[in-house]
């Protein structure tokens, strides 16, 4: 019952989150023609991540409320392969599913929606490179993105104000790197969504590109992580 649960509280909050999460550009947009900085790039950038630091603080309450719910399925492995959380092979089974059908419906809502003078603006990670290139890209972002919120979630800032615009910060600077290349998603349940809707779900270069690689650089970053801050060895009850 309790990973029926976790999948069921995966799914709410990924639907959630991609409703919300795909709404940013629209909203930097209008913030910056609102306030004439359209101009300035550097503006910009603090308003998308300001909007992103302001989605993560919520939804991070609001998982805590689901019971440690979760919308990536990559932060999910990689806190797993560090030997956190409560996770198993068996848990995890259940909840990559629900986190994916969750993106598809988060997408569909969203599409359905937005008025259409901003539909334009809705749109997922892509492969704007080879395939290979794309997958090989798409790994090392999620690895850096999955190590960085090991440390920072763990081994950082005691505030959670503090953590939260660090992961922000993170995030908008992987997604600049990274937006010539795949988009970039670092999160398979996101890239899923958004080729649902795009029909192009069923095919090897998502498979390759958004599944296969992030969760190949996010269990590399977990055991590096593992590695360099190993966990505190269980203390055996004597007799």
């Amino acid at each position: 019952m309790g990973v029926i649960k976790a999948a069921i509280g995966d799914g709410v909050l990924t639907f959630m989150w991609v409703f919300c999460v795909s709404t940013v550009g629209t909203l930097t947009g209008l913030i910056s023609s609102a306030l004439g900085v359209q101009a300035l790039p550097p503006v910009v950038i603090f308003i998308t991540t300001f909007l992103i630091f302001s989605l993560v603080f919520v939804f991070s309450a609001i998982g805590q409320v689901l019971g440690g719910a979760s919308f990536n399925p990559t932060a999910t492995a990689a806190f797993y392969a560090a030997g956190v959380g409560p996770d198993s092979l068996i848990s995890m089974a259940f909840r990559f599913p629900a986190q994916a059908a969750g993106a598809v419906g988060g997408a569909l809502a969203i599409m359905e929606v937005m008025p259409i003078q901003y539909k334009h603006m809705l749109k997922g990670p892509s492969l704007k490179v080879d395939l290979h290139t794309g997958a090989v890209a798409e790994g090392v972002m999620t690895f850096i993105i999955s190590f960085l919120v090991l440390l920072i979630l763990l081994k950082g800032p005691k505030s959670s104000i503090v953590k939260t615009w660090l992961l922000a910060m993170a995030t908008v600077t992987l997604v600049i790197s990274g937006s010539a290349y795949t988009g970039p998603s670092m999160n398979p349940a996101n890239a899923f969504g958004w080729a649902y809707v795009n029909n192009c779900h069923n095919t090897w270069d998502q498979l390759y590109v958004y599944w296969i690689c992030p969760f190949i650089g996010a269990i590399l970053a977990a055991w590096i992580f593992r590695f360099i801050f190993p966990p505190p060895p269980t203390k055996q009850k004597k007799a």
